[in-house]
């Protein structure tokens, strides 16, 4: 299921997104068997196929970076949870991009226009798919116009949706790792112990002032970024405590999560951010756990 999310959402393409931290793990933790040969093997020719093109650089950059800081955290903190060594890998990559785009001239205006440029293609492939479905009649103007809307707010926020991909992307690569060199097929922990350290509300916080006070356009990019990547965490922590209360999901519970995202995205997603940051003071899931004991 979440390599399903994934794919779906990703930006970055997920399967090379895997590839290589899970490549970096093997590395370090040498290959035992013919299945991590193969698997080696299926994940370096994942790794170098693909149009070449400056963009093919830049997520590889990346990769390796997330993979690196993945590495080195796990190393000298195995006790982490594995959302903690996550954040941390991924805080790590993006201060390190940011020193990089920062000292080579141009480079961040390249990466914008390349990732705009994908995603006007995906747009295009998405309205010819549309006019083939409605067997060639003309797209509605309202319908279009809110498709290029959702594509530009996610080229503004395509830092912050690289940074969730890549949190899902090393959850996936880590369960690999455990499942194949290990035969552990524990490597990832239940939604509803999800959480992360409290202080990290200071990230939102900060965001949302960045976006309010509008003191320049960069600013008001930071701040969106920051506040997309945390939201979407607090979601995720409030969609763990409802999960801990009810003691899990159901299957008509799952059915009902998954109409109310399709009809009702920003309600739903909103009040799990909501309770996720109730969380962060009110330890919600201690509370529960202390009535029913």
């Amino acid at each position: 299921m979440l390599f399903a999310l994934l794919v779906l959402t990703s930006l970055v393409p997920a399967s090379m997104l895997v590839a290589v931290p899970l490549l970096i793990l093997f590395a370090l933790s040498g290959i035992r068997s013919g299945g991590l040969i193969i698997t080696t093997v299926v994940a370096m020719f994942i790794v170098l196929a693909g149009q070449r093109d400056p963009l093919w650089y830049a997520e590889r950059g990346w990769a390796v970076m997330l993979g690196g800081c993945f590495a080195a955290v796990t190393l000298l903190a195995p006790w982490w949870r594995l959302t903690s060594r996550a954040l941390a890998a991924v805080g790590g990559s993006l201060v390190g991009s940011a020193v990089f785009y920062a000292v080579r001239s141009g480079a961040w205006s390249n990466l914008d226009w390349g990732v705009n440029d994908r995603l006007a293609a995906v747009l295009g492939n998405f309205l010819n798919a549309l006019e083939v479905v409605r067997e060639g009649q003309t797209v509605s103007p309202a319908l279009i116009a809110a498709v290029y809307r959702t594509v530009e707010l996610q080229a503004a926020v395509f830092p912050a949706v690289v940074a969730l991909e890549s949190m899902a992307a090393l959850s996936v690569a880590w369960w690999l790792y455990r499942r194949l060199a290990f035969r552990d097929g524990q490597g990832l922990g239940s939604v509803r112990q999800f959480g992360f350290n409290d202080h990290l509300v200071w990230i939102l916080i900060t965001g949302l002032l960045l976006v309010v006070t509008r003191l320049s356009e960069g600013a008001v990019r930071v701040g969106a970024n920051m506040t997309v990547f945390m939201t979407a965490l607090y979601a995720l922590r409030g969609a763990g405590v409802v999960v801990f209360v009810n003691g899990g999901l159901s299957l008509l519970g799952i059915l009902m999560f998954i109409l109310g995202v399709l009809f009702a995205a920003p309600l739903v997603v909103g009040f799990a951010a909501l309770l996720g940051i109730a969380d962060t003071w009110l330890d919600l899931r201690a509370r529960a756990e202390a009535m029913a004991g």
